[in-house]
């Protein structure tokens, strides 16, 4: 599963399966500018070196425990005596995951468990543990340092065992509207006011209710 889609999930189950499940997908401003930017960023075959920091782009990254694949924006790997090997370079380096995003810090943590979910990748895969990471905005210009604590992270994993279950079962649940509808590219295509009708089971059930009654 996409760990992308953590992002999605934390926003709106009913967009994430759309996304996820059943593959639908349309374009608006917040979307392509935010393409821009993670273009610019996954370009893996940039790479930097300063001094004691290495900075890779567009790492792939997996978790089995989570059942997630992705790619993280940046990584940053912070040459220390405590740090991991890393192939193919001398020393040990810790790794800090930096998630870049097109807008400004939102009042939810959907980036931040999105971020978390990364380090945890990484963590698997490197066999480390990671305390801190950031986000980065492109409206502010600034990055945003994010603690991933215990509670952060079992937030992440409770998240993708939800987002499992919805996907073996191919569901796409209902959704109730909000303001946040109107900055939805899929709002055409999720037509949240609808899910305000009764289902059509609910409706035949009623129904011969009341014939029987």
């Amino acid at each position: 599963m996409l760990l992308s889609g953590i992002q999605h999930f934390s926003f709106c189950r009913r967009q994430w399966a759309l996304i996820h499940i059943e593959q639908q997908w349309q374009e608006n401003l917040r979307t392509i500018e935010g393409q821009i930017l993670h273009e610019k960023t996954h370009d893996n075959t940039i790479k930097e070196k300063r001094g004691d920091l290495i900075i890779s782009r567009g790492m792939a990254i997996f978790s089995r425990s989570l059942g997630l694949t992705g790619t993280c924006d940046v990584v940053e790997l912070h040459r220390n005596p405590d740090g991991v090997n890393i192939f193919g370079r001398d020393g040990t380096y810790k790794p800090v995951p930096v998630e870049y995003k097109r807008g400004k810090p939102k009042e939810d943590e959907s980036d931040m468990l999105q971020l978390c979910a990364q380090a945890m990748c990484l963590e698997e895969m490197l066999l480390c543990r990671i305390p801190e990471a950031f986000l980065f905005y492109g409206e502010t210009k600034r990055r945003l340092k994010i603690i991933l604590d215990d509670g952060l992270r079992v937030r992440v994993s409770t998240m993708v065992r939800e987002m499992h279950q919805l996907y073996e079962k191919k569901h796409t649940p209902k959704v109730k509207a909000s303001k946040a509808c109107k900055a939805c590219s899929l709002v055409e295509i999720c037509m949240p006011k609808l899910c305000k009708n009764p289902s059509v089971s609910y409706y035949i059930k009623k129904n011969l209710l009341e014939v029987d009654e």
